[in-house]
């Protein structure tokens, strides 16, 4: 077990997927390690814990009674609590499935605006002209299912940050660098690479998308834990703060000049209309996309 007296002289921490340290754990009980435990067990309990009960309830004590272990006993496998949240992050983010990083060759072209493509397109060849006469460092030619796949990838990660309201607090405390969170980094880029844009705006891209993923599925979570531990529905809770800010006087004059926003989407449930402004808000950016390789850009 690492003691913090072992650590002194030593640089601070970057992330516990940089320690040059053999893994720990093996579950043989032997020089008083606990037997029954690994890594990847300790993390699966803190994952559950932090679902359950949220990051500001989670402790070392709190996740050794979990387990039915002492506290010590989980740092033969773990330095700190925040080794043990870093791999929890990254478990949490091994539930998205990248797609395939290579192209589909049979997939059918999603059509930019203008006329539909002729049915059996030719294969490209190397002689087809160039439009950009200067095309430097930028990406391979455009995928035809870069779209989809965008839409794929950013919906899993919607629902990820959904799912665990807890991540988003710590993607943006550690590095997020743990094997799962660097292959779906790697899957975002490999979209973004295809869709034809210069390699100069292709990290303005991934950060319209992803940014705005983070934050819609960050607010979507905390709202839909908030509904949970107030033992309501989605729509209770949001039909009780309506009538609460309707009443308000001070906040009337906004109730006023957004009633016909409101209008617009009352059809559907909370999480129908959740649903279409994250699918319209993403249509979008993709557009948005398409039209500044239409540019060049």
């Amino acid at each position: 077990m690492v003691r913090a007296a072992e650590r002194a002289g030593r640089p601070p921490r970057t992330s516990v997927w940089l320690e040059d340290r053999a893994p720990r754990g093996g579950g043989r009980g032997g020089g008083g390690q606990p037997s029954g435990l690994d890594r990847d067990r300790i993390t699966a309990a803190t994952v559950r814990l932090l679902d359950a009960e949220g990051l500001t309830k989670f402790s070392m004590r709190r996740l050794a009674a979990e387990l039915n272990v002492t506290a010590m006993s989980v740092y033969w496998y773990v330095d700190t609590k925040d080794d043990l949240l870093e791999l929890a992050l990254d478990a949490a983010f091994g539930e998205i499935r990248p797609p395939d990083p290579e192209p589909h060759p049979g997939s059918d072209p999603e059509p930019h605006q203008g006329p539909d493509p002729k049915p059996g397109p030719e294969p490209r060849r190397s002689a087809d002209p160039d439009p950009d006469p200067d095309p430097g460092p930028d990406p391979a030619p455009a995928s035809s299912d870069w779209r989809e796949e965008l839409r794929t990838l950013a919906r899993a990660y919607r629902a990820l940050l959904v799912r665990h309201p807890w991540l988003s607090s710590l993607a943006g405390t550690f590095l997020n660098i743990g094997p799962h969170a660097v292959a779906f980094q790697l899957a975002v880029q490999r979209v973004v690479r295809r869709t034809g844009l210069r390699t100069a705006g292709q990290a303005g891209a991934l950060s319209a998308v992803f940014q705005f993923v983070y934050g819609f599925g960050t607010i979507e979570g905390h709202f839909v834990r908030r509904c949970a531990a107030a033992g309501m529905s989605q729509d209770d809770y949001h039909r009780r703060a309506m009538s609460a800010v309707t009443r308000e006087p001070g906040l009337r004059e906004a109730v006023r000049d957004s009633a016909d926003l409101r209008q617009a989407r009352a059809d559907g449930t909370v999480e129908e209309i959740r649903d279409r402004d994250f699918a319209f808000a993403l249509e979008l950016l993709i557009a948005g996309i398409e039209t500044m390789v239409r540019r060049g850009e």
